[in-house]
């Protein structure tokens, strides 16, 4: 599978189109050229406008973008539509030879350094990426748990660690809560781990690395905190709790038990006849997934905090303690909070 979804190559060339021909069984690949090299291959769309055009119609759709022309070429073409480091798409240019296949914008976030490896995998080219977190073999500050869903908290630090990471200066490292297999094999010779904040505060090192679910009352400078998705908030609720009441009552419960509300991961609930539409449009302004379960399952689960109400209503001694134990497969970090009359909270920690 290649590491972006949308991948569109256009050639301009005769020797590019052939090229191109060799990338068709990469996925979600789609392959442009002018129609005036049209050699009637329905695998291929021949485009009519000018390429300065179809590439600037293909920059701003996203994905990523291969060019099988001169680099400096692509930036020029591309340069007008460029934004942002964090929306631009990869870019990556091959030589009308085959022999290089280049990273040139977007390595980190947009994907293309890993997209570089993998075309140039397929046409047995060289990969040329020029990154100094790749060329030097350490960790990338901005990608931390990217294939997690991991999310930075604040990234007005990104550079100036990153920065301090491929110097090779002092970096600590404090990791609370997350999968643990983000980086495979020993940590670079510059990152120490450290056990708790105090002791990271305490250690001397120029930048840090934060991978934490709970907020934060003070962290040492040039810090660069990670959110892990690793909370699971069970809800239990009436037909009719509003979306308001729902997010207030995550919130607080979530802020008295200092939990940070970017590690959540998902809200799950019981499965009733009829969706309740105030949840639903929490998880859709929200951006959280909502996972529902059966009260048949839900009435297995042992909870500190059953009720006879809940039971005689729902089927079920409990709602939200019992959802966010089943759908987290971890325990309680908070045990059911009440909001009368018609929401309770509770909040299970994925563990990893």
């Amino acid at each position: 599978m290649s590491p972006v979804d949308r991948i569109s190559v256009i050639a301009i060339t005769k020797n590019g189109v052939k090229i191109a021909s060799r990338l068709k069984g990469t996925p979600g690949c789609r392959i442009y050229a002018p129609a005036k090299l049209d050699t009637g291959d329905a695998g291929i769309e021949w485009y009519q406008e000018p390429t300065s055009a179809k590439i600037g119609s293909l920059f701003e759709a996203g994905g990523a973008l291969v060019c099988l022309f001169s680099l400096g070429a692509v930036i020029r073409l591309i340069t007008p539509h460029m934004k942002s480091k964090k929306t631009d798409p990869a870019v990556i240019v091959i030589d009308d030879g085959a022999n290089f296949v280049i990273s040139v914008l977007s390595g980190h976030i947009g994907g293309a350094n890993r997209l570089t490896v993998d075309l140039a995998g397929r046409l047995g080219a060289t990969a040329v990426i020029t990154t100094a977190a790749d060329v030097n073999r350490t960790v990338a500050v901005d990608m931390v748990g990217r294939e997690f869903g991991w999310e930075i908290e604040d990234d007005s630090t990104v550079t100036r660690v990153s920065a301090m990471m491929v110097n090779a200066e002092k970096i600590g490292l404090l990791q609370e809560a997350g999968e643990r297999n983000w980086w495979s094999g020993p940590l670079p010779e510059n990152i120490t781990r450290y056990s708790d904040m105090e002791e990271l505060a305490g250690s001397g090192s120029m930048g840090h690395l934060i991978i934490s679910d709970v907020a934060l009352a003070s962290v040492p400078e040039n810090s660069v905190i990670y959110r892990p998705k690793t909370l699971v908030v069970g809800v239990g609720l009436h037909g009719d709790t509003s979306k308001e009441k729902i997010r207030a009552g995550i919130q607080e419960s979530l802020g008295r038990f200092g939990l940070h509300p970017g590690s959540v991961a998902r809200i799950a609930s019981i499965r009733k006849p009829e969706d309740v539409q105030g949840l639903v449009q929490f998880g859709q302004e929200s951006g959280i997934p909502i996972e529902y379960i059966d009260r048949e399952d839900l009435a297995q689960v042992s909870t500190p905090n059953p009720s006879r109400v809940v039971s005689a209503f729902e089927g079920t001694p409990s709602v939200s303690e019992a959802a966010a134990i089943l759908a987290s497969g971890g325990g309680l970090v908070v045990e059911k909070q009440k909001f009368p009359p018609d929401l309770t909270v509770a909040v299970a920690r994925i563990e990893h």
